[in-house]
């Protein structure tokens, strides 16, 4: 069985629930349609200009990202945009993806885009997910590769980072070290999941609105992501 490393989830909301896995080093995707516990047929799937639009070009230096709903898009909500975040000729760059007509709409640098809150963050992150719980419409939270986290309003742009502790994430925290990539899964009806993956074939089931680890670590195979390693 090989071993997921270097590579990057994302959220795609619009249609069928389906979370993107782009793996850098091979320059290939995968999609996992969340309804159906499956990857697509014909995936992976090289990336191209075809799929991609302009962004296939900065696919291996892409750090993170995140869909939202109505923020940061067609001014009377309802857009599903997906958010990429990237590094161009060593410039911190974001990416607006339109998943409604699948297409760029626009690439910026990061300081001059909604989140350049997040620019003294950049090196550090490597997943963020909109925190959708009760109360907390605008709340966006990110973690590191050195075990913290940042919490990021979007309203107000203030940002705070913190230790990931046992209190601050339950069930994380042994593992805070090993964190590769995570994306929320928000399509079941009570819930949302975060799925947090870490290195040697492990991922979290991290429940949003009860804030805390459900299960894991649990080994990434042919039953719990099928299709998703390719031998």
């Amino acid at each position: 069985m090989s071993t997921l490393k270097n590579f990057v989830a994302v959220d795609w909301r619009a249609g069928k629930d389906k979370i993107y896995f782009f793996f850098k080093d091979s320059n290939t995707y995968s999609r996992f349609d969340l309804g159906e516990n499956k990857v697509d047929e014909g995936y992976p799937a090289e990336i191209t200009a075809d799929n991609w639009g302009s962004f296939h070009a900065h696919v291996k230096d892409l750090r993170f990202g995140f869909t939202v709903t109505g923020v940061g898009g067609h001014p009377n909500g309802g857009d599903d945009i997906l958010w990429l975040f990237y590094y161009a000729n060593g410039t911190p760059m974001v990416c607006k993806y339109d998943q409604d007509y699948d297409k760029v709409t626009g690439t910026y640098r990061l300081e001059d885009s909604l989140w350049h809150s997040l620019l003294p963050y950049f090196d550090r992150i490597v997943a963020g997910t909109w925190w959708e719980i009760f109360g907390f419409k605008y709340l966006f939270k990110f973690l590191t590769n050195d075990g913290h986290y940042i919490n990021f309003n979007y309203r107000t742009q203030k940002t705070s980072i913190k230790p990931i502790t046992p209190d601050s994430w339950p069930g994380l925290g042994p593992y805070k070290n090993r964190i590769i990539t995570a994306v929320q899964n928000d399509a079941p009806l009570f819930d949302s999941y975060f799925y947090i993956f870490l290195t040697n074939n492990r991922y979290i089931r991290y429940n949003i609105k009860d804030n805390r680890a459900e299960t894991g670590p649990t080994t990434i195979d042919d039953d719990t992501w099928p299709g998703l390693i390719q031998d």
